[in-house]
Order: structure tokens, then sequence, then C-alpha cells
């Protein structure tokens, strides 16, 4: 039998630490029945964006005629995973992330000042955080990554309308996870399991991102 080795929960909590990108639906649960109130049971409504908190982007979410995240097996949100801790203060570069090793297949995971300040669970959304920039995106291509995450709600800076980085990532298959919660891992090798909700045809979903250090064999 195996086991898992350390577990890290990196999600931000929904509702608690959680924020919608300007322009987005709010994440709102509203209580439709309550035991507390006399009823059978309790029972609640949710409305949210397809990004709401820690959440995956499929090809579709920028890509005419993008895979939607139903179309990949469940393999593929459970990978190999490198936590790369990235110190300049205002982007992920290509020059940073040239010295880490980056394994083709893998799942690369930027820890940034967005995580060391607790900017991605502060509960309100800032347009100065740590993005990743257009070279890096294209770096990350090149050495075969297939998953890339970030701890902010989006990996592109706040005000670039072309969405440079989304652009480069998505139109290569490589899927994103945003919104990661890096801020008690260390950087180094893990396994990132991060489900999708099993939605038809979906651009997005939350996810429970956890990193394990390794599997462990049992007698």
């Amino acid at each position: 039998m195996k086991s898992f080795g350390r577990l890290y929960d990196v999600s931000v909590i929904l509702g608690a630490e959680s924020f919608a990108y300007p322009g987005d639906p709010s994440y709102l649960v509203s209580r439709v029945k309550s035991i507390d109130a006399g009823d059978p049971v309790t029972l609640s409504a949710l409305s949210t964006s397809a990004h709401a908190g820690t959440h995956l982007d499929a090809p579709a979410h920028f890509i005419a005629g993008g895979k939607f995240l139903d179309a990949y097996p469940p393999s593929r949100f459970v990978l190999p995973a490198r936590i790369i801790e990235i110190t300049d203060p205002q982007a992920v570069t290509r020059r940073e992330i040239e010295n880490n090793e980056v394994a083709r297949g893998e799942a690369v995971l930027f820890k940034t000042e967005n995580s060391r300040s607790g900017l991605v669970t502060r509960g309100e959304f800032s347009s100065r955080f740590v993005y990743i920039d257009g070279e890096a995106a294209q770096y990350l291509v090149e050495k075969g990554a297939s998953l890339v995450g970030l701890d902010y709600i989006t990996i592109d800076r706040y005000g670039d309308k072309n969405f440079t980085a989304h652009h480069v990532l998505l139109s290569n298959d490589v899927l994103l996870l945003e919104s990661l919660n890096l801020k008690d891992v260390p950087p180094g090798r893990y396994t990132l399991i991060a489900l999708p909700l099993r939605m038809q045809a979906m651009e997005g979903s939350p996810a429970r991102a956890v990193l394990t250090t390794r599997m462990k064999a049992e007698e």
C-alpha cells in the first residue's frame, strides 16, 4: 500500500479569504433552509464565478475553440510539481526561473510576495500583485510545463488588456491554477492534486488544491 507524506492545503477559503476579479460575480451563499429555524435540513444556495478562489483555467477561457475542463482526464490534475520561490517584487521573469530546473510534464507553481505578505488571502482585490510576464510564460511552454500556478487570482498584470501570459500558456495547452496560498510551503518538489468539479463544458472551476511531499510505501 501507499500513503501520503506531509500534506499542504494550498487553497484559499471561499467566503473568508477569497475575492472576485473586478467585474466578475462575487461568491455568494444564501441559506435556503436551516435546522436552527425549524426546517428538517440545512440547505444552502451558491452563486459564484467559475474563477472564484483557488481555481483552474482551461484553454476555452481565452482561446476560441479551446478545450474545456471536461476534455481532460483526472490524471491531468494530479502531477509532479515544483514550487519555485520568486524574489522579484513585481513579476515572475524568465531570468529568475531559468536558474531552476523545470521538468517536462510537471506543474510549476510560483511562490511570491503575494503569499508571503498574505495578499492572496486578504479578501479584497489589489491591482498591485506579482504577475507572470510574457517571456516567463513562453519559457514555461518551451520547457514543457503541463500546468502553471500562481498565488493570485490572475497570472497577468492588471491592466494588460492582451492577457499576454494567459494567451501564451493556454494556447499551448498549459492549464492554469490561480489563487494558491503557498505561504507555509517550502520551495521544492511535491505531488499536486487539484481536481476541478466535474461539470460539462466549463472553462474554469474552483478546485481544492493540495500538495504532498511524496508517496511512501507501506508493508
